[in-house]
């Protein structure tokens, strides 16, 4: 537990030393001039609507008879941005299955490759049946600041003619579309953390973690984030505050996390880090050689990552148009920057350039942009991706060692020092005095003033509710797991190799 604490402080440290200013309540965000937007939030699906009704025939008034106004068309999806949601929920679910299943597949020791897909294979498939089940109600419905409500358990009420909200005022998905991308976040984020600690933990105690983890951690931070009434409820500042009142905690803070630096990387860097150090150090940790047992496929799943990151970053704008761009330019640019940085510095260190460390710093950079992808300029995010790898760098190869934490794949190192990372740097970039896009106001229609210190302060906010908050639900699951089934395998378990004593299979036939 001390060393959990010291880590925390030592994390702290870095993170919050910002700024001490409160934050102004009408700093609340909103889109541009343009009907699309750029904003720091997913919105909530709007009620479901009846069909479409064909146009009211235009009818000659009865003398003497009030003329009716005719009544609003019913929204239609566009169909242009619902084929770009198809398309981002598929390369959402590449990045996973097979891309982090590769990546992390080809960091662990032949012996346990075959675990480490089974887990994210069935990790990926349990968290989309959950999200059905409950989560997308209690992530993306009203019902409280921390957490939605279950009006739509089972998807209940929702059909194909339900239609979600985007950023644009007037703008519309299906909402089976919404549920559907949204999904794909519920299942890589509890899927990312079992790189943290690969190769020690029981099948049966990691699908039970999971379930935990995902109910009190993953889904209230995506409803605090995220959930909002859409742009069409804003329309005078009354109803902004309206809005406010009825969206997520750290969404009427003004928090800013375009595709998920708090709500996915923070979160499950952080459950990594405790989970790490509560299941302890690998057998012949520091003693035996545990290096990768095929780089090849690290290379192919960091690549699969980075393509299928198109989706998980360009999608979250939830149209296709110029933001849509932005954030894929942004996302291009920012991981180039990062796998050349973490190669220099490793090049200049080592003697030596690394595929190792080039699909470290290729990941570190593609975590460190999202929050900020729709939100920063192009240069901000060459910026973004050029110090992050530098950072992470320290914390894989200095502080692990440091602290003597086995975090087998750098979770901790690379998801939430590169999150924490990319969250306040979301805040300083978004400026329009140094190329971002700005913060956008629902009201004016148009680009708010930036206010550093306010914005800054709901940024910290939002990272530091993401470690709380991860943490203590990580510890408390872990230790109720712990007691019903036991976290560890045991010692002869874990030196045969997960692969057959867990799943009876190899990965590889000699």
């Amino acid at each position: 537990m001390k060393k959990i604490l010291s880590i925390f402080a030592l994390v702290s440290a870095l993170g919050f030393g910002f700024t001490s200013n409160t934050f102004a309540e009408d700093a609340a965000v909103a889109p541009v001039a343009e009907a699309a937007a750029v904003v720091d939030a997913a919105p909530a699906p709007v009620a479901e609507v009846a069909p479409v009704a064909e146009p009211a025939a235009v009818v000659t008034p009865v003398e003497a008879a009030p003329v009716e106004a005719a009544a609003a068309p019913a929204p239609v999806p566009n169909k242009g941005d619902t084929a770009w949601m198809l398309i981002s929920t598929v390369l959402v679910t590449l990045m996973v299955i097979p891309g982090l299943a590769l990546f992390y597949g080809g960091l662990v020791r032949q012996k346990n490759m075959l675990s480490v897909l089974m887990q994210t294979f069935v990790i990926f498939s349990l968290m989309g049946v959950l999200w059905a089940v409950y989560g997308y109600s209690v992530a993306f419905t009203g019902g409280g600041a921390f957490y939605g409500g279950l009006s739509k358990a089972f998807l209940m009420g929702i059909t194909p003619e339900s239609i979600a909200a985007t950023f644009s005022k007037g703008v519309y998905i299906p909402e089976f579309t919404f549920v559907a991308f949204q999904l794909t976040f519920a299942a890589i984020t509890p899927a990312l953390i079992i790189g943290a600690f690969a190769e020690r933990m029981k099948f049966s105690a990691i699908l039970a973690f999971m379930v935990l983890w995902f109910t009190f951690a993953y889904l209230p931070m995506a409803h605090m984030v995220w959930y909002w009434d859409g742009p069409d409820a804003i329309t005078t500042a009354e109803s902004l505050n309206t809005v406010i009142a009825n969206a997520g905690w750290l969404w009427g803070k003004g928090a800013l996390d375009f595709a998920g630096g708090t709500v996915v990387h923070i979160n499950a860097g952080i459950a990594g880090l405790v989970a790490c150090i509560v299941l302890g150090k690998r057998i012949g940790y520091g003693k035996e050689s545990m290096a990768p047992h095929s780089l090849t496929l690290t290379m192919v799943g960091a690549s699969l990552l980075w393509v299928g990151w198109f989706g998980f970053n360009a999608g979250s704008n939830l149209e296709a148009n110029g933001y849509a761009g932005l954030a894929l330019i942004n996302t291009m640019i920012a991981t180039g920057a990062a796998t050349l940085s973490w190669m220099f510095i490793e090049w200049f260190g080592k003697s030596k350039p690394s595929m190792l460390g080039a699909a470290s710093g290729a990941v570190a950079g593609l975590v460190a942009i999202t929050p900020a992808c729709g939100f920063v300029g192009p240069m901000g995010a060459i910026i973004i991706g050029l110090l992050v790898s530098p950072l992470c760098y320290i914390f894989v190869t200095k502080v692990k060692y440091m602290f003597g934490y086995d975090d087998a794949l750098d979770v901790f190192g690379v998801h939430a020092i590169g999150g924490i990372f990319g969250a306040l740097a979301t805040g300083v970039f978004v400026n329009p005095a140094l190329g971002g896009a700005g913060v956008v106001d629902y009201v004016a229609n148009g680009v708010a003033a930036y206010d550093f210190a306010a914005q800054m302060t709901a940024q910290i906010y939002a990272v530091g509710t993401a470690i709380v908050l991860s943490a203590v639900v990580a510890f408390i699951s872990l230790k109720v797991v712990d007691v019903l089934i036991g976290l560890r395998v045991s010692e002869e378990a874990e030196r045969e190799g997960l692969d057959t004593t867990e799943h009876g299979e190899r990965a590889y036939h000699a």
